[in-house]
């Protein structure tokens, strides 16, 4: 019943898939050959022994009251587009006084972390007022002490609009420092030109017949909650004995040459080109995928699915606080929501969006993967929280894996 929930959802996506290919793809399809990613440099990234702030050692000015402008970082092709305009963001633009330079340099959060960090860690600016980090990340980054609290009495919309289960996270129980962009969902995605159907990660990972044709994702969260599943544990509460259980599986299937490689984005060039027939994937990248080409299939894994959400920052040092929370706010009125959902394709955090879109697409109205059900997510699990030691050793143990 869920496949058929998903495939439904697939096909509601229709042409608008073309247009926007969602916060992960960058590649803007795979006929862009010109760019190559590898996997990131986990080490460099996890090495860190920056300094933990806190509000007592970096405080933080804000000038908002007196520059009406605002520096927003964010992953590429994950805002509403037309032509070369941006229409929500100039909406807010109007609507405030807030000029916002936008930028699309998160394109992997390791790397961006290794931007950033030698400069957070000194309790200097990074040049920025809105960074979007996905969840372990935002976790990470917060533990440290490096972001500032948010004025909830700025962000109406956000505290009246924002989606129970979203509510809560354990990183940041009373959203005090992070607000979702959008969510998504990881699952297998395959080339059913070549695979017949693929409909869980022990097929991916033991069938004879996918043997160095699969690719996982680079990004840890995501490709060992789903070791951690066939290992019987719970992703969300584990112990290392679990975790060292779960890398070693990882490592028997590379051992094996099961796996071709890790990647970011760049699966889905070698998805269609038929040099990878499965994969782990984004689900807002394979709608695209699927309509320029339907052979390509986006599965829940029997196991279950990885959940994630992209969040919303303001870094210590940032100069533009309130301006920042101004712009939160604006992306919380549902039809604003429902807008900037309907050309991105991923999950939206928005209470009452599903009832603008409406009038926004109605085709969208139903699609469960921008407005999931319960149902759908019963078996959907996030990253358990890592304190800063463990984080490093199990990226550490991750990237000696898979060759980072």
């Amino acid at each position: 019943m869920r496949m058929q929930m998903l495939a439904e959802a697939l096909r509601a996506g229709g042409p608008r898939a073309g247009r926007g290919i969602g916060r992960r793809n960058f590649l803007r399809g795979a006929g862009v050959g010109a760019l190559a990613l590898g996997a990131p440099s986990l080490l460099a990234a996890c090495g860190t022994q920056s300094q933990v702030q806190s509000e007592e050692t970096c405080g933080s000015t804000d000038l908002s009251d007196t520059e009406k402008t605002l520096i927003f970082s964010n992953w590429p092709e994950y805002i509403d587009v037309k032509g070369k305009r941006m229409p929500t963001l100039e909406g807010f633009e109007t609507e405030s006084g807030i000029t916002v330079t936008y930028n699309t340099d998160v394109n992997d959060n390791n790397e961006f972390f290794g931007k950033v960090k030698d400069q957070l860690g000194a309790c200097e600016p990074i040049g920025r007022d809105i960074i979007t980090m996905t969840d372990w990340m935002a976790a990470r980054m917060i533990g440290l002490g490096w972001m500032q609290e948010l004025d909830k009495d700025n962000m109406p919309n956000v505290v009246s609009n924002l989606k129970a289960d979203l509510q809560s996270p354990t990183w940041d129980p009373d959203r005090s420092y992070s607000v979702p962009w959008q969510s998504g969902l990881t699952g297998i995605a395959y080339n059913a030109k070549y695979t017949g159907e693929v409909s869980s990660f022990e097929e991916l990972m033991t069938r004879t017949d996918l043997k160095g044709k699969v690719s996982l994702l680079s990004e840890m969260g995501d490709t060992m909650l789903f070791m951690l599943l066939l290992e019987g544990a719970n992703p969300e509460d584990f112990t290392d004995e679990q975790w060292s259980a779960a890398i070693g599986r990882l490592e028997g299937y590379v051992g094996s040459g099961q796996i071709r490689r890790f990647t970011g984005n760049d699966y889905i060039r070698d998805l269609n080109a038929g040099n990878v027939v499965a994969c782990e994937a984004w689900s807002g990248d394979v709608i695209a995928m699927q309509y320029d080409n339907p052979d390509i299939k986006w599965v829940v894994p029997e196991e279950g699915l990885s959940l994630w959400s992209d969040n919303m920052m303001v870094p210590n040092k940032a100069d533009h606080k309130a301006n920042a929370e101004a712009l939160m706010d604006y992306y919380y009125q549902p039809e604003v929501a429902a807008t900037l959902a309907a050309w991105v394709n991923y999950i939206c955090p928005v209470e009452g969006a599903q009832e603008a879109m409406e009038k926004v697409d109605p085709s969208l109205v139903d699609n469960e993967l921008i407005f999931p059900s319960e149902d759908f997510l019963k078996n959907a699990y996030g990253f358990m929280e890592l304190d800063e030691t463990t984080r490093q050793a199990y990226d550490k143990d991750f990237a000696q894996v898979i060759g980072a």
